[in-house]
């Protein structure tokens, strides 16, 4: 048989006429380069399509029909109210949920206390962010510790962690009761001049101010003066820009930030001028020119033998003391700082909005915590105290128990969204059956996978929190074994509120002892009702649950309380 080495042929200097256009191509290194890059596009949608019916699927797992092909189920998971998906779909479809993303890629919406531990705490690293979220804590918040990953992350937070301890953080309960009484002050300035000696405010505002004052003295011995002065730019800055830049995210906003990479989504971040983005750099701006300074000073005071106990000290003591591979760069403080400030006072304003909320809906709750508070006020005087402690909080059990349950039932952060680094299997607590009837206690799943680890639903798991998960009952804290059902997975009452493993949130103890102080200075002193308003509240989805009104959307937080003195005996 004969054989025509074609390909050979073309580049032999004996080939024939007949094979000059490939002789042409064979010395054209242009031409050959694109034969060369024609190769590779093929060969990486034929490895692309080798990977996608090859590799492990969790197709057979139950969920929802997708919405679109384009975006999947992705424009009700992000659109909707805080829970209202992830509650519907774990009704429906148990723990272990299957999402639809862009063009039809598979996620998994998981509230799993099993699964969820895996991934938190026994996996370490090997549960990724996914970088396009990552993207909104970099424009938001700089490179810092809710942006890092991995060994940068683990870096980070080893050189944080020294100002976040119990000691320092107990240290600062008197000036959070110190925030505390000027708020008290100003609310009583307001209902002494009202007919009635009752007015409504909204209370989500003030609370943001507060926690920002806290924030600024207890973090950075700085006064912020946002209680003191409602025209504060920075304060202006700060409030309403997460439903402002987060909040109510159009279809077309979704699939940009789902699909585009993340240097286009740099890009977009640095020269769009739509307002979103622009309000976030110009507090951006704000924020570094604030950190900058104090940085700098707080280094020459360390420089000088001099230094304080707020945060921000604490961390540049540290961070002198590290070898110079494990340092945080000047960026990178600046962005712990702004982290600080926009994580630190916005989440526990936010928390604080629906602790309020949740006892002026409850009088009777209202009225049992105000008796508690009252009393141990007495036996702080009898001592011959003046003022409560951080050791007077652990001595007050049904505070503790409302501000769980506040917290099991509004998560501030409600979803975690990660990818895994590679090929995993996810145990399970209780066994799922798949679309053919196989039941499975373990889940394998590919590198790349998606997830959405839904805070909201596992706080409001039955089967660690009993079949009332979904009814505000602060007495299951107090009941024996009213905080351990299921595996360990929060810091706090073994809620997600605050994350876990790594991941958990560094300023947890801070931001309990802030919201235990401000709730016995409001409660102690107010009497908090509901408006007709309360009807047009929503759980807007912001990254963090923010309190707006229905229609009210654009202008921030609203939760509008009415409050009057409460009366002593």
């Amino acid at each position: 048989m004969l054989t025509i080495p074609l390909i050979p042929a073309f580049c032999s200097p004996n080939a024939s006429s007949t094979a000059l256009p490939a002789i042409v191509l064979c010395h054209n290194p242009n031409s050959r380069s694109v034969v060369v890059l024609i190769a590779l596009v093929v060969a990486s949608l034929l490895y692309a399509l080798y990977r996608r019916y090859t590799r492990i699927s969790v197709s057979h797992i139950l969920g929802p029909e997708s919405e679109s092909f384009f975006l999947g189920n992705l424009p009700e998971l992000f659109q909707s109210q805080v829970g209202v998906p992830d509650f519907k779909y774990q009704r429906l479809y148990g723990d272990i949920v299957r999402l639809k993303g862009p063009f039809g890629e598979d996620r998994l919406l998981i509230s799993d206390p099993k699964a969820l531990q895996y991934i938190f705490h026994t996996s370490g690293y090997g549960f990724l962010k996914w970088p396009e979220r990552t993207e909104i804590s970099r424009i938001l918040m700089g490179r810092g510790l809710l942006w890092a990953d991995g060994e940068i992350h683990k870096r980070q937070r080893k050189v944080m962690l020294p100002g976040f301890g119990a000691p320092e953080s107990k240290a600062f309960v008197p000036i959070f009761r110190r925030v505390g009484a000027e708020l008290t002050a100003q609310w009583s300035d307001i209902l002494a001049s009202s007919i009635d000696q009752s007015a409504v405010l909204n209370v989500a505002s003030w609370l943001s101010r507060a926690t920002m004052d806290s924030i600024g003295e207890a973090a950075f011995d700085y006064q912020f003066g946002a209680l003191a002065n409602t025209n504060n730019e920075f304060m202006k800055a700060y409030f309403g820009l997460m439903s402002d830049t987060l909040g109510s995210p159009s279809k077309t906003s979704i699939f940009m930030q789902t699909i585009l990479p993340v240097w286009a989504l740099q890009l977009m971040s640095r020269y769009s001028r739509r307002r979103n983005l622009v309000h976030a750099r110009h507090t951006a701006n704000l924020a570094n020119t604030v950190t900058t300074e104090l940085v700098r000073s707080k280094a020459d005071a360390l420089l000088h033998g001099k230094g304080n106990k707020d945060i921000l000290s604490l961390l540049v003591k540290a961070n002198s003391s590290e070898n110079a591979s494990t340092r945080l760069t000047e960026e990178e403080m600046l962005a712990q700082m702004r982290t600080i400030l926009l994580a630190g006072h916005e989440t526990s304003a936010t928390s604080m909005c629906w602790v309020l909320l949740e006892i002026a809906r409850y009088p009777e709750v209202q009225k049992r915590l105000r008796e508690e508070i009252r009393s141990t006020e007495q036996s702080i005087y009898a001592r011959g105290g003046t003022d409560f402690m951080a050791t007077d909080f652990d001595n007050m059990p049904y505070l503790s128990a409302v501000l769980k349950e506040c917290m099991r039932i509004h998560p501030a952060v409600y979803q975690n969204y990660r990818y895994a680094a590679h090929d995993d299997i996810l145990p399970l607590s209780t066994p799922i059956v798949t679309e053919s009837g196989e039941k499975i206690s373990k889940l394998p799943i590919p590198k790349g996978m998606k997830v959405i680890l839904s805070i909201a639903a596992y706080n409001r798991n039955k089967e660690v929190f009993g079949d009332d998960a979904h009814i505000f009952n602060p007495d299951r804290w107090l009941q024996e074994n009213g905080e351990k059902r299921g595996p360990t997975l929060g810091v706090y009452g073994n809620l997600l509120t605050f994350a876990g493993g790594v991941r958990t949130c560094i300023g947890w103890r801070f931001a309990i002892l802030e919201m235990q102080a401000l709730t016995i200075e409001i409660i102690n002193n107010f009497e908090l009702s509901l408006t007709p308003e309360i009807e047009r509240l929503r759980r807007e989805a912001c990254l963090v649950m923010l309190p707006t009104l229905e229609g009210q959307q654009i202008e921030g937080e609203n939760l509008p309380l009415r409050v009057t003195l409460a009366s002593r005996d």
